[in-house]
């Protein structure tokens, strides 16, 4: 039987946190253990440009990001993981694609529409530092997912129309040019984990409430520590449903682990206790990643040596197929 192709893309920007590590990465290198899977995992620096005009935080962001998915257990061996911009054809296609794609499918775009609409209350012209890259990144992101014919690509709800452009993008082409790429079909998983951040609203960056992934245990602990709660006194009863805590302890603890912590929220435990606890829940997951993420770190040569050869692997898949694109749409030799 044929294996499924999953493409899927990885952020190049900030640093990982616990709610990256529960609500995507674990996840996502669970599902490449899959036996009749073939698994893509590329680190999207070419997107990264549009929201970054700093060289040194985005170079310093993909060597951690890259890091931190090979740290958990990401292999390299299974997979093909690699850099987006070490996989030239991955640009030629985007080329190719843009001159099929009209541009009211781009006016369409989610991200294009937001600033828009940011500009109008804003009362600028509509268009007001829109760049073309924010413009057009559907269609390279539309040729990420083309150009290894990806059968799948999990995707959180907000960006399903990401893979609805590119199937309309695809179609248009093979109606044109022959039936060269697969329709691809977004996946989303309906019970992704959302962790609560330290104030209790979800984990983000842009609400500088993370928790970063591999701090040392130290400040791991205090970070742990810094979690809002309530002002209940040890021995009071405490709803679980209702905690931070209980909820970050749940994304890391056994079902046993977890009526466990509930039964000590109805006895009242004591939030330092509750804290400490979580500290070493997540601390005892995290420790072995840890180290190997600080001898990567510490061996930036040997995540360049797994990236190469993880593009190596991908362009023994795009460039075959990118000459068969080129004869498809008359970038051939004159005298063939």
């Amino acid at each position: 039987m044929k294996k499924q192709r999953v493409l899927t893309g990885i952020t190049t920007t900030g640093t990982p946190h616990l709610g990256n590590y529960v609500g995507a990465i674990r996840p996502a290198i669970a599902a490449s253990l899959q036996p009749d899977v073939q698994s893509f995992y590329f680190l999207a620096d070419l997107h990264s440009m549009i929201k970054s005009q700093d060289a040194q935080a985005l170079g310093r962001s993909t060597r951690e990001i890259a890091a931190t998915w090979l740290a958990l257990g990401l292999d390299t061996e299974r997979v093909v993981f690699y850099r987006q911009s070490d996989v030239p054809e991955i640009t030629e296609l985007t080329w190719m694609l843009t001159c099929m794609t009209a541009k009211g499918l781009m006016n369409r775009a989610h991200a294009y529409k937001a600033a828009v609409q940011a500009n109008q209350e804003a009362g600028q012209d509509d268009d007001f530092g829109v760049t073309m890259g924010l413009y057009s990144y559907p269609v390279l992101m539309a040729a990420d997912i083309l150009m290894f014919n990806a059968d799948r690509v999990p995707v959180g709800r907000d960006q399903i129309q990401h893979v609805e452009m590119a199937r309309d993008i695809a179609q248009r082409f093979n109606y044109h040019f022959g039936e060269h790429f697969v329709l691809p079909t977004a996946v989303v998983d309906e019970h992704v984990a959302v962790l609560a951040g330290l104030d209790g609203r979800k984990m983000s960056k842009s609400y500088g409430n993370t928790i970063p992934l591999f701090l040392p245990e130290k400040q791991l602990q205090k970070h742990i520590n810094r979690i809002k709660t309530n002002l209940q006194e040890p021995g009071e009863p405490k709803n679980p449903d209702e905690s931070t805590v209980f909820q970050v302890w749940a994304a890391f603890a056994t079902p046993g682990q977890r009526e466990e912590m509930r039964r000590e929220f109805a006895d009242g435990i004591a939030w330092g206790e509750a804290k400490r606890r979580l500290f070493e829940l997540v601390n005892a997951e995290l420790r072995e990643p840890r180290e190997r993420y600080e001898a990567l770190m510490a061996q930036p040569s040997l995540i360049e040596k797994l990236l190469r050869e993880g593009a190596e692997r991908a362009r023994a898949f795009s460039r075959p197929f990118m000459q068969e694109l080129r004869a498809s749409v008359g970038l051939r030799p004159v005298d063939a």
